[in-house]
């Protein structure tokens, strides 16, 4: 979220920007076949650093909706007019998740009416609009206390529904990837045409998961409420920062005993497990970048915070609209002009799986410079 006038922490910036800039890289490697192990997500159960970053942004969001709104809370009368705010850019985010899926990869064999019978509803910009507006409506509609009971209802119920809701049609209880009942729902809601479409009977942004998804904004608006006192020491902060982070981060990995830490269900111990090192990682970038200005680091992620979200869109369209473009190769063969170009100039001079890393580099150094020219004109795209 760009929410550039109002007070804003450096770290939180780094922050956002070290994560905008980690989506990119493990989105766009050069061959999805040669990817190191961190750079992938877990197969199912597990996490993997790849899997900490979905969960880290939407904390950050939640931070920024402390930062943001904070002003508005007091004033009830100023209610209406800042969820119609976050309505509207909530349904932004959906309409561009929904773009980026609806958008072809070939023109020339491109079915506009067969598109939408197939197209992908859920998605990762779609589940950011969807959890951003929910969470801004309960951060001014309820009080901090409430809040943190809003999120242990929410991480009870959800393993509640998954872990003893039978499943219609299955008849038990289960967290396997095709019968558990988020995914009976969204196979029910939006039948599988329109789900992931690399599985198409279950969705890693589906609807029920969609649920703590809420519950990870929401520890980080409570983060974001805490740093944002007055009456409090920084040194006072960052203690009680780690030790919060490192319960939740604790609790999380006892839960994962029973309710397995998973992404794609995006389990109530995934939460309490990535929203606790997202508080540890905030709090430290608080105490070395506010607190000790240590800052001089900080330019590259900052310049990549300030338009988080434009960069991932565009990160995400760029690559169809350059494919598009077809090179003929020396055997016939046509390919798209970006994946001549990883052909080209990095197949040749590395090992297939460093080939595949020092393109995804290269993808985030040449987002970077764009971004750069931007942050020195100030063009700040707000979404």
């Amino acid at each position: 979220m760009n929410y550039l006038n109002t007070p804003r922490l450096l770290s939180l910036d780094f922050f956002r920007g070290l994560t905008v800039a980690a989506m990119i890289l493990v989105n766009n490697p050069g061959s999805w076949g040669n990817i190191y192990a961190p750079l992938e997500h877990a197969e199912w159960h597990g996490c993997t650093p790849t899997d900490l970053v979905f969960p880290f942004f939407l904390f950050i969001v939640g931070v920024s909706i402390a930062y943001a709104m904070g002003s508005k809370k007091p004033d009830h009368t100023a209610h209406n007019k800042t969820i119609l705010k976050a309505l509207k850019r909530g349904l932004t985010l959906f309409g561009l998740g929904l773009f980026l899926a609806f958008f072809p990869r070939n023109f020339s064999d491109f079915d506009f009416v067969a598109s939408l019978k197939t197209i992908r509803i859920p998605g990762v910009l779609q589940r950011i609009g969807v959890v951003f507006f929910l969470s801004s409506i309960v951060f001014l509609k309820f009080s901090e206390r409430n809040i943190f009971r809003i999120i242990i209802v929410i991480l009870i119920s959800y393993w509640a529904l998954m872990t003893f809701v039978p499943v219609p049609g299955i008849g038990y209880a289960n967290l396997e990837k095709e019968t558990n009942l988020g995914a009976w729902l969204d196979r029910s809601v939006l039948t599988e045409a329109h789900l992931w479409k690399a599985a198409r009977t279950w969705d890693p942004e589906g609807m029920l998961s969609t649920l703590p998804a809420i519950a990870t904004c929401l520890f980080g608006v409570l983060v974001g409420i805490y740093l944002k006192r007055k009456d409090i020491e920084p040194a006072t902060k960052i203690a009680w920062l780690f030790s919060v982070g490192c319960l939740a981060t604790i609790f999380g990995l006892i839960w994962d005993l029973e309710f397995p830490i998973n992404k794609s269900l995006w389990t109530s111990s995934y939460v309490l497990y990535t929203g606790g090192l997202a508080t540890i990682v905030l709090a430290l970038s608080y105490w070395i970048i506010d607190i000790n200005h240590y800052n001089r680091f900080t330019k590259p992620f900052v310049i990549y915070g300030v338009n988080a979200i434009t960069v991932f869109f565009v990160s995400g369209l760029m690559p169809r609209l350059v494919n598009m473009i077809k090179i003929k190769q020396a055997d016939g063969e046509e390919i798209g002009a970006l994946t001549a170009f990883y052909k080209t100039f990095f197949v040749p001079y590395f090992s297939p799986i460093n080939a595949s890393l020092a393109y995804a580099i290269a993808f985030i150094l040449f987002f970077y410079v764009i971004l750069w020219v931007m942050y020195k004109k100030n063009i700040i795209i707000k979404v």
